[in-house]
């Protein structure tokens, strides 16, 4: 027999225990999101090519580099979607969303596929909860948004004041295009201090230079102008009024002045929220957003004011700091029959229990004098009760039920088994 091929690096699977850890983050995710009115978006993880040169920007390390692109049999150019809000806007703008509501609400949950070096929290099949609102330009709804990501985290299980949040404000385009001048001009003066992939920044994508990694060049930049203090007045009082309504909501906040996002397509607001709790190390940001008020109207659509934010599951996940078996559920019952006999009696009992919502397992295999092996599975199963079956209980229609946790058994009648049940489980 040939051996299996591996799996894709930096595609991972996602095995129980740890799936059931995975589902407690999406169900806060829901509740949170929900509760501010947000409907589901489920989106294809194809989509034309085009639509992300276009949204993410040409000359972003997403598209230049990383994003996963092939001709289909059509001979047109699709690519994985390596972030979900361009895609939201293509259905927004397809669907002529606008006609149906004046601000739209929506969220997803879903994988994103990005070719970079996997290392932990950062794979190449990677899953986001987002969300995007179309049609309000109020900062107040910036400030609902980061607060609404404060309160997931917290619902997520991390401390409060693990929580860091940092803002900045990128203006509206024209200010930063004068603002990308200034930068070519002070960093052209530093160009000898530059790495090579900050020098092919200086040319296509300045303010990228200023979210390097490399120790030399983040010297060179905290000396760069920054682009708050080349905001025009009404930027500057848009982005007071945000801070002004996160002290209102509770939210902590830092201003930071490097924050540019890695996508080209935000204006005015931008975030990002890291953490000190779990095992993250020094790449902590778990989730990141802003404004693009010009991105529906460059896809095509009206004029639309919008902002949206995405959080790395894996990520948070390693900021939560109980264990996956934590969050496993356990079993209900194990039905455990002593023969084929006694399996044909308890299957259509065990099938009604199960309708009903109650966890179940039971041993298909039942063999004479291996019924140890049975509770021993019991136990590593967690199940609360073993419901025990074999000749006696068909005779006399009482089964034994023997509580696990205290090893008492009792008998009980077929009738009366749902209620037992409940009861050891209240």
């Amino acid at each position: 027999m040939a051996d299996v091929p591996p799996g894709v690096k930096g595609m991972n699977d996602i095995l129980a225990p740890e799936v059931s850890k995975w589902q407690f983050l999406e169900q806060q995710a829901r509740d949170v999101l929900e509760a501010f009115a947000y409907h589901e978006l489920r989106t294809p993880v194809l989509e034309y090519t085009p639509l992300f040169v276009r949204s993410v920007g040409e000359v972003t390390d997403v598209v230049e580099k990383q994003m996963y692109t092939f001709d289909d049999r059509d001979g047109r150019s699709v690519s994985l979607r390596p972030e979900g809000t361009a895609s939201a806007v293509r259905a927004y703008v397809e669907n002529a969303q606008w006609n149906k509501e004046p601000i739209t609400r929506w969220y997803y949950i879903g994988p994103m596929f990005r070719h970079e070096r996997a290392q932990r929290g950062r794979l190449r099949q990677f899953y986001q909860v987002g969300a995007e609102v179309f049609g309000s330009g109020e900062p107040s709804m910036d400030a609902e948004m980061i607060a609404m990501l404060v309160e997931m985290l917290v619902r997520f299980g991390l401390d409060g004041s693990a929580i860091e949040v940092s803002v900045n404000s990128l203006g509206e385009p024209e200010e930063r295009e004068a603002y990308r001048n200034k930068l070519v001009e002070y960093f052209s003066g530093h160009r000898d201090k530059l790495d090579d992939d900050s020098r092919r920044r200086l040319e296509t994508n300045p303010l990228r230079i200023l979210d390097s990694k490399n120790p030399d060049v983040i010297a060179v930049a905290a000396g760069a102008p920054k682009l708050i203090d080349e905001l025009n007045e009404s930027s500057r009082a848009r982005f007071a009024r945000v801070r002004a309504l996160l002290g209102a909501l509770g939210v902590k906040h830092e201003i930071d002045p490097g924050l540019v996002r890695g996508l080209d397509y935000y204006t005015g607001t931008i975030f990002e929220i890291k953490t000190k709790a779990g095992e993250l190390g020094a790449q902590n940001t778990v989730a990141g957003g802003g404004r693009y008020d010009r991105l529906v109207s460059s896809l095509g659509g009206q004029n639309t004011p919008a902002i949206g934010f995405a959080l790395g599951i894996e990520r948070a996940l390693l900021a939560i700091p109980d264990s996956a078996e934590s969050y496993d559920p356990g079993l209900a019952v194990f039905f455990a029959p002593m023969d084929a006999a006694a399996l044909d009696f308890a299957l259509p009992i065990a099938h009604t229990l199960r309708r009903k919502g109650i966890r179940i397992e039971i041993e298909h295999n039942p063999r004479p004098g291996k019924f140890g092996k049975s509770m021993a599975r019991a136990s590593k199963l967690r199940a609360r009760a073993a419901i025990i079956i074999g000749s006696n209980e068909i005779a006399s229609g009482k089964l034994t039920v023997k509580d696990l946790a205290n090893g008492t058994q009792s008998e009980v009648a077929v009738a009366d088994l749902e209620s037992k049940i409940r009861q050891l489980l209240d």
